[in-house]
């Protein structure tokens, strides 16, 4: 009696052409698009590609993940939050990909692990990183100079320490010598790293120089947790008088996403990788 009753609550939700079928769980089931894609031609665009060819597993999962962020959080009303955590700028997804959503408008805000953003220091410099490979001695790259990100190759000497000694060099500057929150702290090393485009002719290259020209608030939730806080700790040490406060970031970031809903938005999260960034870009919701 109660299955019943089950099976006649879940009919009165079907349309009534599919109710008057002899099986309807099976038709509702068996109701979805037919797999039978076109062949891949080589004209096809990108759009007609992930439509009509990623039909099933991961690839129906990228599908839906494209489809959710230019029909829903691409949105006039949508204040559309990024968080980016994991060795993502050193494999040059700032330049590819971060940069060009910037620059279009499709990104808000967004939080960094503060190693992303170290890193990404080095191509604002002009100091380059290498294909490499996994498999490679690391006693051998010691000796070398050279250090690996899995299957990145790097300089220890002129990139990493040419990163730290210009980074040093800027964060002693006048506008660094006061308490702030790092979405403050990321606009001014911007600045810096905007100007750094500029001289070596290669824009568009940085995130935190494509904040910085948008005027986008960028945050890190750990700032002692990377190498530019290990260089605001040391100059500390030494007197200067930079100080990072995380709360400022706490009540900066919920006011975004407040004022998305006051003004009467809505707020979308883009999560790439997951960690601190994500966690403190969903936390303003409660």
């Amino acid at each position: 009696m109660e299955r019943c009753h089950r099976m006649r609550k879940d009919l009165s939700d079907l349309p009534d052409w599919l109710r008057k079928k002899k099986c309807p769980h099976k038709c509702q089931y068996l109701s979805g698009r037919r797999i039978l894609p076109k062949p891949i031609s080589g004209q096809d665009s990108l759009e007609e590609l992930i439509d009509n060819a990623f039909l099933a597993y991961n690839s129906a999962r990228l599908k839906e993940g494209c489809r959710l962020f230019t029909e829903k959080m691409l949105a006039e009303e949508v204040t559309v939050g990024m968080s980016l955590a994991g060795a993502l700028t050193p494999a040059g997804l700032g330049p590819s990909t971060i940069v060009p959503l910037i620059e279009a408008g499709f990104i808000d805000w967004m939080v960094s692990t503060g190693a992303n953003l170290y890193h990404d220091l080095h191509f604002a410099f002009n100091l380059p990183l290498y294909v490499g490979s996994p498999t490679v001695d690391d006693t051998d790259l010691r000796k070398n100079d050279v250090v690996r990100i899995y299957d990145i190759f790097l300089g220890y000497t002129d990139c990493l320490m040419e990163t730290d000694k210009i980074l040093r060099t800027i964060l002693v500057q006048p506008e660094f010598q006061k308490e702030m929150g790092t979405c403050e702290f990321y606009h001014h090393l911007g600045k810096y790293a905007d100007a750094w485009e500029r001289q070596t002719g290669l824009q568009g290259v940085s995130i935190l120089a494509a904040a910085y020209r948008a005027g986008l608030p960028l945050f890190t939730s750990s700032p002692g947790d990377s190498t530019i806080g290990m260089n605001v700790a040391g100059l500390e040490i030494e007197g200067n008088k930079l100080r990072i406060n995380p709360s400022i970031d706490v009540n900066e970031s919920t006011a975004i996403v407040l004022q998305a809903k006051r003004s009467g938005g809505k707020s979308a999260a883009f999560l790439v990788g997951g960690g601190s960034p994500k966690n403190f870009l969903l936390q303003t919701e409660p």
